[in-house]
């Protein structure tokens, strides 16, 4: 089965679990786009193995179209677009890109209290991000350990990776800032979110977790003061561990005014 068949296959078989039908787009581009709306409001029920197969088959490629990127030997990425700092017991690299491309032990989510990943077609959410790249097994999965139940602000889970390049994805959920500034509290409460990630990070031996900023855009926690507290908890949290598996921090950022407010704490501090 060719790719475009291979997708038909999967287009057919979302709209079925949905309960919905559309015609089929002719274009790849636009059938990889239907694919994602559709898993991004499919509910999370089991799926055949044949699903899966053609879904995994896909995702996978679409993974290897987008480029993998890894940590090097040397402790470096593998792209330009990152630097390096070194610690007494780990290093920190700051990325700037697609964080569903890195090969880690662990990627960070920004999940939403639910757990189950973004509903909303096409949103460009990390969440939605993450979940259409990793495969519908990702919500089954949160589904299956949440059973309903909402995540609390500050908590964490760890799932597979699926499709993704990372081995897991750990889900957290950041506070909300409904005015200027965050209270103390919330500020709190974001510590909390990279303290929970790290400890179930160091609790199955990890070695690397790329961190997203957490709280930051639709969550509208400030970027300076994010930055500030996910940089203070992860070298507090390490000096408080001198002996974690966890040698490698990433720090993914997406915009570059992320990038230049890592950069410059990095560099500073």
């Amino acid at each position: 089965m060719d790719r475009n068949d291979n997708l038909d296959y999967i287009l057919h078989r979302l709209m079925a679990d949905n309960g919905r039908r559309f015609a089929l787009p002719t274009s790849l581009v636009e059938k990889q786009r239907m694919m994602r709306a559709l898993m991004n409001v499919r509910e999370p029920i089991p799926a055949s193995d044949d699903f899966l197969k053609a879904q995994d088959a896909e995702l996978q490629q679409q993974a290897e179209d987008k480029g993998i990127v890894k940590i090097l030997k040397d402790g470096r990425m593998e792209e330009w677009e990152s630097s390096i700092f070194h610690f007494s017991n780990f290093s920190i690299l700051l990325w700037q890109g697609d964080i569903t491309r890195l090969k880690v032990d662990a990627i960070v989510n920004a999940a939403n209290a639910q757990g189950l990943g973004c509903w909303a077609p096409l949103h460009n959410c990390i969440d939605n991000c993450i979940h259409s790249a990793a495969g519908i097994q990702l919500r089954q999965e949160c589904y299956d350990q949440l059973q309903s139940r909402l995540l609390k602000t500050g908590e964490a889970i760890m799932t597979r990776g699926y499709n993704l390049p990372a081995h897991h994805v750990i889900h957290t959920v950041g506070p909300i800032i409904e005015t200027d500034l965050p209270s103390r509290e919330q500020e709190e409460q974001l510590a909390q979110c990279y303290h929970s990630c790290l400890d179930l990070a160091e609790q199955h031996h990890l070695l690397s977790i790329a961190f997203c900023c957490i709280s930051t855009g639709v969550f509208h926690f400030p970027n300076k003061r994010a930055a500030d507290i996910a940089l203070a908890t992860v070298k507090a949290w390490h000096s408080a561990h001198p002996s974690s598996s966890i040698n490698q921090v990433v720090f993914n950022v997406f915009l570059d005014k992320d990038y230049d407010i890592y950069r410059r704490l990095l560099t500073t501090n």
